[in-house]
């Protein structure tokens, strides 16, 4: 089964800790319309050492909140992170975990580098088709990860069906 996990934390706005953000990426789900949102996490124009990249929830009504200890730990949490260079990390998310997610600045903008059906790609959105039991965690059905081919700008799309 895959399953997404992250573990650093919201900051609000005008916090210290994240000056400006770039937006990479969002998970959408089946669940319902709330996403989990992925930034870039900047000061003075440099992704922050400390708190690279930041995942929180925007909901439905444009508030944003805080992912909850389960949700970083279990759910959509950043499982690892590596700096790789200035303005360079590579972030490991729990739910692909079979897919290092390269984070750096092309043409002036952060972006979050995937490969998507084995090519290169600029990661846009998941989408996490999953089914939610009375008792117990969800299922996962199938993931789908969707962006931009890197040297084309085609959009490209992958599903990902968890091992049972």
């Amino acid at each position: 089964m895959t399953m997404l996990t992250i573990v650093f934390s919201y900051a609000t706005e005008g916090s210290t800790r994240c000056g400006k953000r770039d937006s990479l990426f969002r998970i959408e789900r089946s669940k319902n319309k709330n996403i989990v949102q992925y930034d870039a996490c900047l000061l003075k124009n440099n992704i922050s050492d400390e708190n690279p990249v930041q995942a929180y929830w925007v909901l439905t009504n444009g508030k944003k909140e805080q992912l909850s200890a389960i949700e970083n730990k279990q759910a959509y949490g950043i499982e690892s992170k590596e700096k790789l260079g200035k303005n360079k990390y590579r972030i490991s998310l729990a739910a692909l975990k079979d897919r290092d997610i390269v984070v750096e600045k092309i043409k002036g903008d952060y972006k979050a580098l995937v490969k998507i059906n084995g090519e290169s790609s600029i990661l846009e959105r998941v989408y996490v088709e999953s089914e939610e039991p009375t008792i117990g965690l969800p299922k996962v059905h199938y993931v789908e990860v969707f962006g931009r081919n890197l040297s084309t700008n085609k959009s490209v799309k992958e599903r990902i069906t968890p091992k049972s």
